[in-house]
């Protein structure tokens, strides 16, 4: 992020990270497709909510910025993330797994792993400055943003969600879940940061649904897979990756976005070859 008076620049770059570490190779394009999709969802959404968007353009910055970068106004942010699930998968399986419920929130008994809820259900999680952020209950929320402010929070996630999901589904594509970052401009609550992307969001295939297991996904799980198939203890430094693993992750990521958009991805003529950083 860099500052320019009342706003920021945010850009996307093409670095990524798992098991809470940054990988020493990027995905090629990857901080373009999160910051056009975010973009789009922005523009999609905003008669629910305001958000912090002011510009794409950055025809006065160096080209490298191109597509992957938005100017936008500067919020206080609110200290908590706001996740929405539609599916029980993730943390929120192994939370069930062991309590019968996800988050404090109890569920029907005999649930798989990936089947759909019945009804999308929000768990907040505080921001964690190092590892995992942490799932919280919505009375602790409360009591870190005020009742009022917690409320209205769960009421435009799972609002939110549920016009996204219902869009995706119609493009081919479940959102299982996603979490959205929420701020204060002028005292009043903006949607912020990056939106709906793959790396917000668990994207999965429609066609290739099958409840009872894990699902093929258009996220950073090839990049998973592949540090567990190494046997990478997690510790520093954090590996490079090979090229296959690079580029299909890559191509995941930009079928998402021409799923759901409809869209090609923007990409400068002169950069379509621009190595990951």
């Amino acid at each position: 992020m860099y500052e320019d008076g009342d706003r920021l620049l945010i850009v996307a770059t093409d670095r990524i990270s798992a098991f809470d570490f940054i990988l020493a190779t990027g995905i090629p394009e990857k901080g373009r497709v999160l910051t056009q999709m975010t973009l789009f969802w922005l523009d999609f959404l905003r008669s629910v909510v305001p958000n912090h968007f002011l510009s794409d353009d950055t025809s006065d910055l160096p080209p490298e910025f191109e597509g992957r970068s938005m100017w936008v106004r500067r919020a206080e942010m609110f200290p908590i993330e706001c996740v929405a699930r539609g599916y029980i998968v993730g943390s929120g399986w192994k939370d069930y797994q062991k309590t019968g419920g996800v988050c404090g929130i109890a569920l029907p008994k005999g649930l798989r792993e990936s089947d759909a809820l019945p009804e999308p259900i929000y768990t907040p999680a505080t921001k964690a400055q190092t590892g995992h952020d942490e799932n919280i209950s919505f009375e602790e929320s409360a009591k870190v943003v005020g009742a009022e402010t917690a409320a209205r929070l769960r009421d435009l996630t799972l609002d939110l969600y549920k016009r996204a999901a219902d869009y995706a589904r119609g493009r081919g594509i479940i959102i299982a879940d996603t979490k959205f970052e929420f701020g204060l401009v002028n005292g009043q609550i903006v949607l912020a940061d990056e939106v709906l992307t793959p790396d917000s969001s668990r994207f999965w295939p429609a066609a290739q649904y099958q409840p009872g297991r894990a699902q093929p996904s258009y996220d950073k799980q090839y990049v998973r897979d592949y540090l567990e198939s190494i046997h990478w203890n997690k510790q520093p430094p954090a590996p490079g990756l090979p090229d296959d693993v690079t580029l299909q992750t890559s191509e995941k990521y930009k079928e998402a976005y021409r799923a759901l958009t409809g869209r090609t991805l923007k990409v400068p003529e002169a950069r379509e070859t621009e190595s990951a950083r």
